[in-house]
């Protein structure tokens, strides 16, 4: 699908250069190829070409926070948010930039006003307990944690936070069956086999 968006948007434009909105899905195509160092100039050439555009903004912020830019990515989401008061993807992608920048305070009132406008956002839950227990709150953490599992039963992230909130809490036998469902809904989930692992150690069960 992606392929077919980067065709298309190309074609569109080759026939008319100053078209924002064929510049944005191209960068998006892009980013989803996970070549967002190409997407990102095209962000830029649809702001220049239509500023008061808040998915462009935010989908910036997006490209630079895949990158590790969080500060430039924090920016972009706050021009978003500008002309898009009750963005709630924004909302929730600043919050994890902020967080990634450790400001969970400010990243847990973030997710909170997300939550405000879309309740049943089940990202923004998992991602306002990581920010909890970022702050060593982990009984709150875990009951986003489940919240979340609760909208998106196959929320493989929402499993592998709550473990490691378990296991901060000193209860690694209920970590450990959390770490087991994450990485039997993805299986190519590197940081829940590594935790998985240590959780096992932890209780000297060094075979498995």
């Amino acid at each position: 699908i992606e392929g077919c968006v980067l065709k298309s948007s190309c074609q569109a434009l080759a026939i008319k250069p100053d078209f924002a909105e064929a510049h944005s899905n191209l960068g998006n195509a892009l980013a989803a190829l996970d070549r967002e160092n190409e997407a990102i100039p095209h962000y830029h050439t649809a702001l220049a070409l239509r500023p008061r555009y808040p998915e462009a903004y935010k989908n910036l912020g997006d490209a630079l926070a895949a990158v590790g830019r969080h500060h430039d990515a924090r920016s972009h989401y706050e021009a978003a948010l500008a002309l898009k008061p009750d963005y709630a993807d924004a909302l929730n992608n600043l919050g994890n930039s902020l967080t990634a920048l450790r400001q969970p305070e400010a990243a847990i009132t973030q997710y909170l006003r997300a939550l405000d406008i879309a309740p049943n956002f089940a990202e923004a839950q998992s991602n306002l307990g990581v920010a909890l227990a970022a702050l060593a709150r982990h009984d709150e953490a875990l009951a986003c944690f489940e919240k979340a599992i609760t909208l998106k039963c196959d929320y493989a992230e929402a499993y592998y936070n709550k473990a490691n909130s378990l296991a901060a809490l000193g209860r690694p036998h209920e970590a450990i069956e959390r770490y087991q469902q994450a990485v039997a809904l993805d299986a190519n989930y590197a940081a829940a086999h590594y935790n998985l692992g240590t959780a096992l150690a932890a209780l000297n069960r060094h075979e498995e």
